[in-house]
């Protein structure tokens, strides 16, 4: 039983006759006479009596009519719900963004898609990277913002921007000179980030140079959010590392002093999504939405240069 044979037996049944059907449908006669009697083959009922003047619905046929009417309709809503997703006009869109987006002028990133398209719904998960580049590769986003470096496995990579990370501490001495990696094993220092550790993709960018000393980073302090490192190394607690967009955002604390480092240090903006797998217009306009934000905040930087 196909969705043609149900849609032209309801034609039949409203006009009564094969011709009929057959005009409304903008087909032959035969074409519809010959799909009818296929269903009533396969359902092994007739379907019509047939009299001279007029096919009227036998008491099978009026058993199979309400699900007729319902099969069509129900194809129909499908239909429209993926034109919808097509044409911007619903569809959910699912991204991901690293934990700091509001350091990337990215807080207002729905407020704005729901402006342009008010009828589409949208999932955002804020997360570290880690998590937002397992959730596309599970499926659970369509794509997202992560910081590079994370598992790549079954995701394109696209870099957008990148942002300087710079050496946080409240010693006026540490601070007079660019950070070197054996400064950097030495230091009592406080991490954000703890439940992910060395996994986070900045932390393991720092530890690997460490490994290039036979050495590890092991922070003497870790908390959950950057505010927290940034507090404590305000108060002499240990020293932190902070992104540049931090300090041009006005989020690191009084008495905290920054330093690059020897071997300048960068987080990296990027896109991903599944490998080989096209993004839903919903998501696809979310993220074009995203990557203009990025674009203004880089020409933004670029113009005004870095604080002092």
């Amino acid at each position: 039983m196909t969705l043609q044979q149900l849609r032209y037996f309801l034609a039949t049944a409203r006009h009564g006759s094969f011709a009929g059907a057959a005009d409304e449908l903008l087909l032959k006669q035969p074409s519809v006479a010959e799909q009818i009697r296929r269903l009533e083959a396969e359902l092994g009922v007739p379907l019509f009596a047939r009299t001279r003047r007029r096919l009227t619905l036998t008491a099978a046929g009026l058993a199979l009519r309400p699900y007729a009417e319902q099969a069509l309709t129900t194809a129909q809503d499908g239909a429209d719900a993926v034109r919808a997703h097509r044409t911007l006009r619903g569809g959910i869109a699912s991204f991901g963004l690293p934990r700091n987006a509001e350091l990337y002028a990215l807080t207002d990133l729905a407020a704005e898609m729901h402006t342009r398209h008010p009828l589409v719904g949208m999932r955002l998960i804020g997360q570290n990277s880690v998590e937002v580049a397992d959730a596309i590769r599970e499926g659970a986003l369509e794509a997202g913002l992560v910081v590079l470096p994370v598992d790549d496995e079954g995701l394109d990579i696209e870099p957008v921007i990148r942002d300087e990370v710079l050496y946080a501490t409240a010693d006026a001495g540490r601070a007079a000179a660019p950070i070197s990696v054996e400064a950097l094993r030495d230091a009592r220092l406080v991490l954000y980030d703890a439940h992910y550790g060395n996994g986070d993709p900045t932390r393991r960018q720092l530890n690997d140079r460490l490994q290039q000393l036979g050495g590890r980073l092991e922070p003497h302090i870790e908390v959950e959010y950057l505010a927290g490192a940034l507090r404590l190394a305000a108060l002499g607690v240990g020293d932190t590392i902070v992104a540049r967009a931090a300090v041009d955002g006005g989020l690191v604390p009084d008495g905290l002093l920054t330093t690059p480092f020897a071997d300048p240090l960068y987080d990296t903006l990027a896109v991903a999504k599944q490998r080989q797998l096209p993004l839903s217009p919903a998501t696809r306009e979310l993220l074009s939405i995203a990557l203009e934000r990025l674009a203004a905040f880089d020409r933004r930087r670029n113009r005004t240069g870095p604080r002092a």
